[in-house]
């Protein structure tokens, strides 16, 4: 049986937490079996968890925010989110132009209707703006799709 499973998580971490989630969510990725995964592939723990699923052998189902939404990533990005973008099997473009709140919040929840779990790298903290991982966290829980959290055992980001 194949998994869907979606990503939710923080950006802008450091190399050494992100060394580490990403050994937490490789470890993820391989309790679920066959995976296909869910992510809008931004800089951080979506990109990790993409690059996770793939080398696994799983499939990559992008949904991409709006239509200007590379233009948002960090210019040092651009090439992984491009390869990343390339691999993916499917690719889900949200009717947005611009990027913003809103436009997150809708593909947050569009990769949680469309998967049985969600793994979500969050230090469980309130979020700093409306449409990020509290708030996918949160529809995940009111829809009943399971989350898996994970965040390393005193890492601050």
């Amino acid at each position: 049986m194949t998994t869907r499973l979606a990503i939710t998580g923080h950006r802008g971490l450091t190399a050494e937490l992100e060394a580490e989630i990403d050994r937490m969510i490789r470890a993820a990725v391989a309790q679920n079996g066959s995976v296909i995964g869910v992510s809008c592939l931004a800089d951080g723990a979506d990109a990790v968890f993409a690059q996770a699923v793939l080398d696994a052998g799983g499939a990559l189902v992008a949904v991409l925010p709006a239509a200007r939404y590379r233009e948002t990533l960090p210019e040092a990005y651009g090439p992984v989110y491009d390869a990343l973008l390339a691999q993916a099997g499917k690719v889900v473009q949200l009717e947005h132009v611009t990027p913003d709140p809103h436009a997150y919040m809708e593909a947050g929840k569009r990769m949680v209707d469309e998967s049985d779990a969600l793994l979500a790298v969050w230090d469980g903290l309130p979020g700093r703006g409306p449409g990020g991982t509290a708030d996918v966290v949160a529809y995940a829980r009111s829809r009943g799709v399971p989350v898996t959290v994970l965040w390393p055992e005193g890492a601050v980001r």
